[in-house]
């Protein structure tokens, strides 16, 4: 074995997924992370050279092996697994400074949102008007009435053209975003307050039509805007739905108050499977493919589509890529203090239980890569969680109360909260620690939304105030 104790180390090359890439092989102990990827690119046949980080355990790699065999005592004997980990060939800067605080609304911001390309913004309000921001002029560009009541949740079609809004009195109202004018009439049927809206994604219909809302009287509801009708009414939960999702595959994912998750087909609205598991409301669902579902077609290049079979065909294959050969993951955070990983294409039982917040757990978010997963909880902290396997990695503290609300940046390697102490923080997911802490709102900050373009982060709270970063 004096291969193994003379200068090289018996190597494993993994994947993010656990898959072997070739068998072991012995590299010396002068190769480090440069050396390493320049491997792996050649392993993979990569065409254009991508950026891997590697790691061992749950650290990143920043030695060389032979130092890190050192620093850690470890034993040549053993063979050393280095999982490879693709990173985005862009890189985010961190917003650092507050670039422009626009009054308009008058009572609190509860939801705020950009545009697929992230060149436009929409807010929703307890004043129950839904604005619209000019982003380069930093002005408000339209105040759209039309609700009775709070304006809860507002959300985007994937191909950029129409905003839905859901109010605490049950209806839904559709916007068009170039000239905030109201299509049509309110989408009614719903007996209690919007909790949550979800599109279809655009790789599975362009121009998107179909969107999907979560209410408190215990249904989920598809609507088709070019009937203006209900068209699928989701019913089976016990108690308020609380979250909704549109997952990539075509199955829709409700999470609700009678501690159940389920799984939808949505062609007849039939019930395909329940999750099961927590011991309390769930709050929260994240879908591990949720960014490029939230994108459609639009990346971080700024290409734009002339027809809506392009965007399709574009979408789809963000999708596919992204997706890979893994089955789509979804994770549910709960008042039980606990999250829950699945794969359900694959199993009704869940993949891993992720327990360690002291209180409920608000908000979960799974990085743009899907290999992280952040959750944001009433204890204050924000926790950070392998996306793939569920393992805790990290705890982020510094907040001093409540954690309301998360975003990442494009390329999965900051991550933003938003909480009641007033603040923003970043957070750099290399080293865990606090990047970046943002005072500026005068109040509790309920709604973040990080831009898809990377370029510039939103907020909005109590003080009514929509606050602008930049970096």
């Amino acid at each position: 074995m004096e291969n193994g104790s003379h200068g090289s180390v018996l190597c494993q090359l993994v994947s993010p997924e656990g898959e072997h890439l070739e068998a072991p092989v012995y590299l010396p102990h002068n190769v480090g992370p440069p050396q390493l990827q320049d491997i792996v690119n050649k392993l993979l046949h990569n065409e254009e050279k991508l950026p891997y980080a590697f790691y061992i355990g749950d650290e990143e790699l920043s030695l060389q092996l032979g130092a890190y065999m050192q620093q850690k005592n470890a034993n040549v004997e053993v063979t050393l697994r280095i999982v490879y980990q693709p990173q985005a060939v862009f890189r985010i800067r961190p917003v650092n400074r507050c670039s422009a605080t626009i009054a308009g609304h008058t009572e609190a911001v509860l939801a705020v949102s950009f545009s697929p390309d992230g060149r436009c913004l929409a807010s929703g309000s307890g004043d129950t008007t839904v604005r619209f921001w000019d982003l380069n002029t930093q002005t408000p560009l339209f105040t759209c009435k039309g609700h009775k009541n709070w304006v809860l949740c507002i959300a985007w079609s994937p191909d950029g053209k129409h905003l839905v809004s859901g109010s605490k009195s049950g209806e839904l109202i559709l916007w068009d975003p170039k000239t905030g004018k109201q299509l049509g009439t309110p989408l009614t049927g719903h007996r209690k307050w919007i909790t949550a809206v979800s599109w279809e994604p655009v790789h599975l219909q362009s121009p998107s039509r179909r969107f999907v809302s979560a209410s408190k009287d215990g249904d989920a509801r598809i609507w088709d805007i070019t009937t203006r009708k209900c068209v699928i009414s989701l019913a089976g939960h016990t108690n308020a739905v609380t979250c909704v999702k549109w997952g990539g595959d075509g199955l829709i994912y409700t999470g609700s108050e009678d501690c159940s998750i389920k799984v939808w087909e949505t062609s007849q609205g039939k019930l395909v499977k329940t999750l099961q598991g927590h011991g309390h409301w769930v709050n929260s669902l994240a879908l591990s493919t949720e960014y490029v579902l939230r994108t459609g077609a639009y990346d971080h290049t700024g290409k734009t589509y002339s027809s809506a079979e392009e965007m399709k065909e574009a979408a789809l294959a963000r999708y596919e890529k992204m997706r890979g050969n893994a089955p789509e993951r979804l994770v549910s955070g709960s008042d039980d203090f606990t999250m829950f990983l699945w794969e359900p294409a694959i199993s009704k039982q869940p993949k891993a239980r992720m327990t360690g917040h002291q209180k409920l757990v608000n908000h979960v978010y799974f990085s743009p890569d899907g290999q992280w997963l952040a959750s944001a909880s009433f204890d204050k902290s924000v926790k950070l969680w392998n996306g793939i396997t569920g393992k805790f990695i990290a705890a982020f503290r510094g907040h001093v109360a409540d954690v309301y609300q998360i975003s990442w940046s494009a390329d999965s390697r900051l991550l933003l909260s938003g909480s009641k102490d007033s603040t923003l923080k970043v957070w750099d997911i290399r080293t865990r620690k606090l990047k970046q802490d943002l005072p500026g709102h005068a109040d509790e900050v309920y709604a973040v939304d990080w831009s898809p373009d990377g370029e510039k982060v939103v907020s909005g709270g109590k003080d009514r105030a929509l606050k602008l970063w930049m970096n």
